[in-house]
C-alpha cells in the first residue's frame, strides 16, 4: 500500500493508492518521484463534481490558455474494478471518451478527485433507472456500429421494411445482452455510500478509480468551490507544489 501527499497552494491532500490497481499506482508513484506534477495546476474544477490536474502543459500556463490535452505520451490500460466507486474523495484517472477510446485507457498523467453530491432516496431511485437506460443505449449503439455496412446498404436501397426488421432484431439482441449481463443498477453498498458520503455514481464502471483521499478532504472542498473562468479553469491558479511519497 502506498500513500502520497499532494501539496497544493491551498493545502495538503493525502491519498492512499490501491494495490489492486498496480498499473495506475506504479505510474503515479513514478511521476511523483520524477517531480512530474511539480508546478502543474488543478486546471479543471467543477463545483459539486470534481477537481482535475496533471496536465504538464499547465505549468506557467498564461491566462486563457486551453488546457487538458497534455500528458507523458502514453496511456495506461484500464483497471476498472467494481469495488472502487466514485465516492467523495475518490482518486481516478482522466481519459478520452469512448468514441475514440473504446478500451477506456487512462491518461498517462491526468487525474481527478471526486466531490460530487449527496443523494436522497428518490434521486438514487431515478439514477438507477437512468443507469439501466444508459446500459441499454451503450449495447444498442455497439450493435448498430457492428451492422453499419448493412444499414447503409438498406438505406441506399430505400428498404424501409428491411431497416425496421433489422432495428427490431437489434433491440431484441440488446435486451438479451442486458439480461445476460444483469441489471445495470446500483448495489446496496453504492446506494448507502451515495446517500451518506456522496459522490458521482454515474461515472462508476467508466473510469479507473485507483485511490482515495485519507486526509485533506476539506482542501478538496475548498478547491471545488473556487470561482472558475471559461473552460472550468480557476480564475486564480491553484498549483500542485509537489507530490511526495509517504
Amino acid at each position: 500500500m502506498a500513500n502520497v501527499t499532494i501539496k497544493t497552494s491551498e493545502g495538503d491532500i493525502t491519498v492512499r493508492l490501491y494495490d489492486e490497481t498496480p498499473r495506475h499506482r506504479d505510474n503515479f508513484l513514478k511521476l511523483a518521484k520524477e517531480g512530474y506534477y511539480n508546478g502543474t495546476l488543478f486546471h479543471r474544477v467543477i463545483k459539486n463534481f470534481m477537481i482535475q490536474g496533471g496536465d504538464p502543459n499547465s505549468i506557467d500556463a498564461p491566462e486563457g490558455m486551453t488546457l487538458g490535452t497534455g500528458g507523458p505520451g502514453y496511456t495506461i490500460q484500464a483497471e476498472i474494478l467494481p469495488q472502487f466507486i466514485h465516492k467523495r474523495g475518490a482518486l481516478a484517472a482522466a481519459r478520452q471518451g469512448d468514441e475514440v477510446n473504446p478500451e477506456r485507457e487512462s491518461s498517462g498523467s491526468q487525474f481527478y478527485i471526486v466531490w460530487g453530491q449527496v443523494y436522497n432516496e428518490g434521486q438514487i431511485g431515478q439514477l438507477a433507472k437512468q443507469l439501466q437506460m444508459q446500459a441499454e443505449q451503450t449495447v444498442f449503439n455497439r450493435l448498430v456500429a457492428e451492422h453499419r455496412k448493412e444499414i447503409m446498404e438498406l438505406r441506399r436501397n430505400r428498404d424501409q421494411a428491411g431497416l425496421m426488421e433489422l432495428q427490431n432484431d437489434l433491440i431484441a439482441q440488446t435486451h438479451a445482452t442486458i439480461a445476460e449481463q444483469g441489471s445495470a443498477t446500483l448495489t446496496d453498498e453504492q446506494k448507502k455510500t451515495y446517500t451518506t458520503i456522496g459522490g458521482t455514481p454515474h461515472l462508476d464502471g467508466q473510469y479507473t478509480v485507483f485511490g482515495e483521499v485519507t486526509e485533506g478532504l476539506d482542501i478538496v472542498e475548498k478547491i471545488q468551490n473556487t470561482e472558475t473562468a471559461q473552460g472550468d479553469r480557476p480564475k486564480q491558479d491553484i498549483k500542485i507544489i509537489s507530490v511526495e511519497i509517504i
